[in-house]
C-alpha cells in the first residue's frame, strides 16, 4: 500500500527510536497494522491518523509515554486523533 511522503518519515522517524532490539518487530507490526487500517477505511494512502493508531494499538502500555513525548518531538499531535496527554 502507498504512504503519504509525510507520514512515511514520520513512521521512519518513530521507529529510529525504537530501542534497536525491538526495532525490526515494532517496524513489522506498526507497519501492518497502520495499512489495516488505512485498508478498513477503504483508503489508497496511509495518512498520519492511521500511524498514529497503529503505534497507540501495537505499543504496550507501558510505552505509551516514551512513545508519546517521541511523537510530540517529531510534530505529531496525537491528540487530535482522540488520545490523551
Amino acid at each position: 500500500m502507498d504512504w503519504d511522503k509525510h507520514t512515511e518519515e514520520k513512521f521512519n522517524q518513530l521507529i529510529e527510536k525504537v530501542p534497536v532490539f525491538l526495532r525490526a518487530l515494532a517496524k513489522e507490526k506498526v507497519l501492518q497494522k497502520a495499512q489495516s487500517l488505512a485498508k478498513k477505511e477503504n483508503q489508497t494512502q496511509v495518512n498520519e491518523k492511521n500511524l498514529v493508531d497503529a503505534f497507540f494499538e501495537e505499543t504496550p502500555f507501558g510505552f505509551h509515554g516514551p512513545m508519546k513525548t517521541d511523537m510530540q518531538e517529531i510534530g505529531i499531535d496525537y491528540t487530535q486523533y482522540g488520545y490523551e496527554k
